[in-house]
């Protein structure tokens, strides 16, 4: 039978008896009005038709239903409303079956748990992220899931919004089995279950919850919120699922996601999500195709070497690490062998999955063996002459159309760039360290960077699974530019009165994982210092100048590693030291400042408007794009708090 139009993004065909449905919603089949309505219609379609056994939901291209179209909030609700779509899956009198290629993500997952069977394909996935965007499920997810998996392992996916592939979500019970073929499958299920009592999600009885177990992951999920509302909503609702009917704990999600809806979090979190999706899109490289990478040789195998090693093994490159000697190019490959063992001890990544991986790295000492690289990204000590004396070297071994990237933090992309005879192929590509971990790069787009090799330095960083961001080259782009503004006040902070400890403590109360002097503790205290040495003869005598970290490092106190730093560490605690306060008290002496008491509220103003203050003048030298670029660094880079939307956005210089 020919095919069957439900609205603009929904369609069906009949396939054995079965009306195999489609949704067709680009880029992602969000659950847009003409979705909603046009599964209503399938329903309808389908309810009045006996010789129509049941329905098969599936999604076009590689995805099922990636949840909900953030571009309606705000906005009068168009009917039927997502709830009322669930309902009706639910509580259709033949089977529906939902065949999953893909992601599964928030009322994508709503829908295929009111399905009365779930079939998996190889590369499906299903979560419940709304707690990333400063929501709780709408759609009847805090309800239905414990009743599908128990009450624990509900409180874990929902209350952290993590995503499950096929394999875990067997395990877990929220899908019914792995098909290579997952609509074949469907279709199949679909008249088995035809004229059979179905098993519908809500009106299954939740299991009793190992109390021990449920503390210790409610314990877990708060702890991990810092101040965001909405996991700890998400465990209630979750919670009360056991003791709730139904059609009561329903409007007790909904009334819950309505008022987060609403609320502060939420749109500095849907700001956040939308920032993300601008990211590195720029307008000069529409149409440009990126140049291919296979081979990707990595410069110097310390923690940052070794970490983007692992990262590009790890998304299927060839990866050669070149070291100056046999001695360190053995220590290089220990290093990302004991990273691949915590990934798999960690169960990131299994013992097949590593030996994979590290059957593609190559550790030599022979700068000749990194000639057959597409990609060579240095990770060498940050001194100009050093990195520069590199670039001329691979210049001549590497060929004319590799692209070479530098990983400094500070120095100066363009200054390195000139030094090859080819700057058009020099990008940066500046990660945080682990990179194993951290999502966020810094992608520098160079005075001389061509098109085709800044798209590949994007392309790249995507397919590590990072969080590209694209800035101009200045010293520190954006991230430690802002940085560098916001220490400089904490510590002119000090001088007028106020104390490391206080100054964390107001930063840990506002959302940030560590206060900043914490923070360079734990990065070490001699990076800084040494770039404050550089600066010294350039520094105008005229500005305002805090020497309370330079008498610390004089003193020997380095940070968390050498014991001593902005806090002493006795037994590996970090302790309020009175000889750092005397420190303190000395230099306001030296310059005659009368010390006064700091609110929580002022420190947190001050350092905001640091943060502001650098970022605007980012924008206007067009280092940063964007407001948002700014929010991404400071919340993926440093710890600003995800919930306050980031500096921009908490200061009203960007709008929801």
């Amino acid at each position: 039978m020919s095919e069957m139009r439900f609205s603009q993004s929904v369609s069906a065909r009949r396939e054995n008896g079965v009306l195999v449905v489609v949704i067709d919603n680009p880029p992602v089949n969000a659950l847009s009005a003409h979705v909603r309505s046009g599964l209503v219609a399938a329903l309808d379609h389908a309810a009045g038709l006996p010789d129509i056994a049941g329905l098969v939901l599936s999604g076009a291209g590689r995805i099922f239903i990636g949840g909900a179209d953030i571009t309606e909030f705000g906005k009068p609700q168009a009917e039927p409303a997502l709830p009322e779509v669930v309902g009706r899956i639910e509580a259709f009198g033949k089977p529906v079956v939902c065949a999953v290629e893909g992601a599964a993500l928030g009322g994508g997952c709503e829908v295929a748990l009111a399905c009365h069977k779930r079939i998996a394909g190889n590369n499906a996935a299903f979560g419940l992220p709304e707690v990333k965007l400063g929501l709780v499920p709408g759609a009847g997810g805090t309800q239905r899931l414990p009743r599908l998996i128990g009450t624990v392992a509900a409180v874990d996916l929902i209350g952290t919004g993590r995503t499950v592939k096929a394999e875990e979500a067997v395990s877990l019970g929220l899908a019914d089995r792995i098909a290579a073929d997952p609509l074949a499958a469907a279709i199949a299920a679909v008249r088995d279950l035809a004229g059979r009592p179905l098993r519908r999600t809500g009106m299954l009885g939740a299991a009793p919850a190992d109390a021990a177990a449920l503390d210790a992951a409610q314990a877990g999920i708060i702890a991990r919120s810092r101040g965001q509302a909405a996991p700890a909503e998400a465990v209630r609702l979750v919670k009360a699922a056991g003791g709730l009917g139904l059609a009561e704990g329903l409007a007790e999600e909904r009334a819950t996601f309505l008022r987060l809806r609403d609320s502060a979090q939420s749109a500095a979190l849907r700001h956040v999500f939308l920032a993300e999706r601008a990211a590195g899109k720029v307008e000069r490289l529409t149409g440009i195709t990126p140049r291919r990478i296979e081979t990707v040789a990595i410069v110097g195998t310390g923690l940052m070497g070794s970490g983007i090693a692992v990262c590009a093994l790890a998304a299927g490159y060839r990866v050669i690490a070149l070291e100056r000697t046999r001695q360190a190019a053995d220590s290089g490959r220990a290093r990302i062998d004991g990273l691949f063992d915590k990934a798999v001890q960690a169960r990131r990544l299994t013992g097949e999955g590593r030996d994979e991986c590290l059957a593609r790295l190559e550790t030599t000492a022979a700068p000749a063996d990194v000639a057959a690289a597409d990609l060579a990204v240095e990770a060498v000590f940050d001194d100009l002459s050093v990195k520069t004396d590199l670039f001329r070297e691979l210049d001549g071994i590497v060929a004319p159309q590799a692209i070479l990237a530098t990983n400094t933090s500070y120095l100066d992309p363009d200054a390195i760039a000139a030094a090859t005879a080819d700057p058009s192929r020099v990008v940066g590509l500046h990660f945080f360290s682990p990179a194993n971990i951290m999502r966020l790069v810094e992608v520098v787009d160079c005075a001389a960077t061509a098109p085709d090799v800044l798209a590949s330095a994007l392309a790249f960083a995507r397919r590590l699974g990072k969080l590209p961001v694209v800035c101009g080259a200045t010293e520190g782009f954006i991230g430690n530019r802002v940085f560098s503004a916001y220490r400089r006040e904490a510590e002119f902070m000090l001088e007028d009165g106020a104390l490391p400890h206080q100054i964390d403590a107001a930063l840990e109360a506002y959302g940030f994982p560590m206060g900043i002097f914490a923070v360079n503790d734990m990065a070490g205290l001699e990076i800084a210092w040494a770039r404050r040495k550089r600066q010294a003869a350039t520094r105008d005598p005229s500005e305002r100048y805090v020497e309370i970290a330079d008498r610390l490092c004089e003193a020997g106190r380095l940070g968390r590693k050498s014991g001593l730093g902005w806090y002493a560490y006795p037994g590996g605690v970090r302790t309020v030291d009175p000889a750092v306060t005397a420190v303190i008290e000395a230099a306001r002496a030296g310059k005659t400042i009368t010390p006064r008491d700091f609110t929580e509220k002022e420190i947190i103003d001050r350092l905001l408007k640091a943060m502001v203050d650098e970022g605007t003048v980012l924008l206007a030298e067009t280092v940063a794009a964007r407001p948002g670029d700014i929010d991404l660094v400071m919340i993926n880079g440093y710890g600003f708090p995800a919930h306050k939307g980031g500096p921009m956005f908490a200061a009203g210089k960007v709008h929801a």
